[in-house]
């Protein structure tokens, strides 16, 4: 999930009393135009974890590349309802068997049709456990996955998943192992993206040079292949035979930027468009200088402290992990580290969601008193370490979370930068970082399901994003119950039980909901964020 990148600290208490955040001290790490001459919109990101496999990109960054690159069956409105996109229809009779029909004319920008076998090729890739694909916990639910997956040094001899089908050119069926009532609404993720027969080598593997050049069929192509830790910019030009409604500009550029501030600047100085995570340093400026092109808005994201679990048995005391909780002073940070631009959390689930209960984590409020009279009943360490990414804007919150610690559970606390948020979540894959961590969380699509699947449930150590690597047979029933609800408004009460269950034992601490900090500049017009703290490129104009 995309964070703001630091915003000034107010010293206001001594908690918070960190200095101000170095704005400016780097050179921009943005390159020039794209390819043709045109001068091209330009969009601030950090470098994605990975080449673009959609079934292999998880986090933000790749996510906002793939989006501008492939088009998806549907999409989400203003008042986060499903739409149609590529898909003409999806149906259902009985939450189990899905008929999908995607619309003619969508071609892949080599000139090849989009055909419905694209989509199980790439889903059957997605969810084989012999690929690694961090997103192949997503298809757990179609039938014929656990014959993919049968476990580690298990070897795999089913060719694909049985529940998944091609019925013609337009058409394709999924059958799910049990209903799910929720499967139309997770399709506008980046996991169930098509690929083009041009992805796959001889080996049935998606190669490297397609990883680094994906062909796609959504609004813009990729001028040349992207070459990850030395390439500075990410390079697209529009697709033209795209069939629905296009950007009104030629080329889009990604700058990659360790510094949020550093991107501000850039932005300030006209040699940045488009600015979505905003430093905190940098709000109270935007606010005032920027007028219109300052943007404040609702954001579904939850921001964390997460744990090893599975891995660092300092932190396997629920009674440790609560006292941590109760020592940290979300309001203060909330108005004044991110100068009122963040709320301090009292669920796992945003309240843009239906599913949301105010005050259901009574663990999330501050009482130090309590915090440190339980921390030294419960045997808690002497020291912590907590570690975070420098290229979003966390180094202030984090800085003022790891002083709440210090001065209300009287522990040493050591916080470890880390410069890209790709590097932490590696470390994190490989279990070699011990220590707390940041985390964040941006949906993938508008369920308060999203929340908990994808982050806690057991699946989700090795196929998704469970990176504390905690693991609750409770939890775990209770997702599948509301699973197999008839609607998702029945299934709500089980997401809600399954949310206690989290609470209650706390694997991660969720400290505030995000709100969107973006800015654009004076070059162009008409920049709105999606739900999925996506640019809708097809609003953006450029200014003569």
């Amino acid at each position: 999930m995309r964070v703001t990148n630091g915003a000034r600290i107010i010293a206001g208490t001594a908690l918070l009393a960190l200095g101000l955040a170095a704005c400016g001290s780097e050179s921009s790490t943005g390159g020039g135009s794209a390819a043709g001459g045109d001068q091209p919109v330009r969009m601030e990101l950090g470098e994605p974890q990975k080449l673009f496999y959609p079934g292999d990109t998880t986090e933000s960054e790749g996510a906002e590349v793939l989006a501008a690159i492939f088009a998806p069956l549907v999409d989400y409105d203003e008042n986060k309802q499903v739409v149609n996109d590529v898909a003409e229809s999806i149906k259902t009779t009985d939450n189990k068997v899905w008929t999908i029909k995607i619309k003619p004319g969508y071609t892949w920008h080599n000139g090849e049709p989009l055909i419905a076998q694209n989509y199980v090729d790439a889903w059957n890739y997605a969810a084989d456990q012999d690929n690694a694909q961090g997103a192949n916990g997503f298809f757990s639910r179609v039938e014929g996955w656990a014959d993919l997956n049968p476990g580690e040094g298990k070897t795999v001899s089913a060719k694909g998943m049985k529940g998944l089908k091609a019925v013609d050119e337009t058409t394709f069926k999924v059958a799910l192992s049990k209903p799910f009532s929720q499967f139309k609404t997770m399709l506008g993720y980046t996991a169930f993206y098509p690929l083009p027969k041009a992805a796959f080598g001889p080996d049935g593997k998606i190669t490297d040079a397609y990883a680094k050049q994906p062909i796609g069929q959504g609004y813009f192509k990729l001028d040349k292949p992207y070459n990850k830790g030395t390439d500075q910019t990410i390079d697209l030009t529009r697709y033209d035979k795209f069939p629905g409604e296009k950007p009104k500009f030629d080329k889009l550029q990604f700058k990659l930027y360790t510094s949020p501030e550093t991107a501000f600047n850039d932005l300030v100085a006209g040699n940045l468009d488009v600015h979505d995570s905003l430093p905190p340093s940098a709000i109270s400026r935007a606010k005032t200088e920027l007028g219109e092109r300052y943007i404040d808005a609702a954001d579904a994201g939850v921001g964390y402290i997460g744990f090893p679990l599975q891995y660092n048995k300092i932190y396997s005391n629920v009674k440790v992990r609560e006292a941590i909780s109760m020592a940290i002073d979300r309001k203060t940070i909330a108005e004044t580290v991110f100068s009122g631009t963040r709320a301090p959390a009292d669920d796992f689930i945003n309240p843009l969601l239906d599913g949301y209960r105010q005050g259901a984590c009574a663990v999330c409020n501050y009482d130090p008193a309590k915090a440190k009279e339980q921390y030294a009943a419960a045997g808690g360490p002497k020291t912590l370490e907590l570690g975070y990414n420098t290229d979003g804007p966390h180094k202030e919150w984090i800085e003022a979370v790891a002083n709440n610690l210090r001065a209300n559970l009287g522990v040493q606390v050591t916080v470890k930068p880390f410069e890209k948020f790709a590097s932490i979540l590696d470390d994190l894959d490989k279990k070699s970082y011990t220590g707390m961590f940041r985390m964040g969380w941006a949906i993938d699509y508008p369920s308060a399901e999203n929340y908990l699947t994808p982050v806690f449930s057991t699946v989700a150590i090795k196929t998704g994003s469970n990176y504390a690597g905690w693991s609750n047979k409770q939890f775990d029933e209770l997702l599948a119950k509301g699973d197999a609800a008839p609607t998702q408004e029945e299934g709500l009460k089980y997401y809600q039980q399954a949310d206690d269950v989290l609470i209650k034992d706390l694997p991660y601490i969720p400290v505030y909901f995000y709100r969107t900090n973006a800015a654009f500049s004076q070059h162009i017009k008409g920049v709105k964020i999606n739900l999925l703290n996506q640019v809708d490129w097809t609003k953006v104009e450029k200014v003569a």
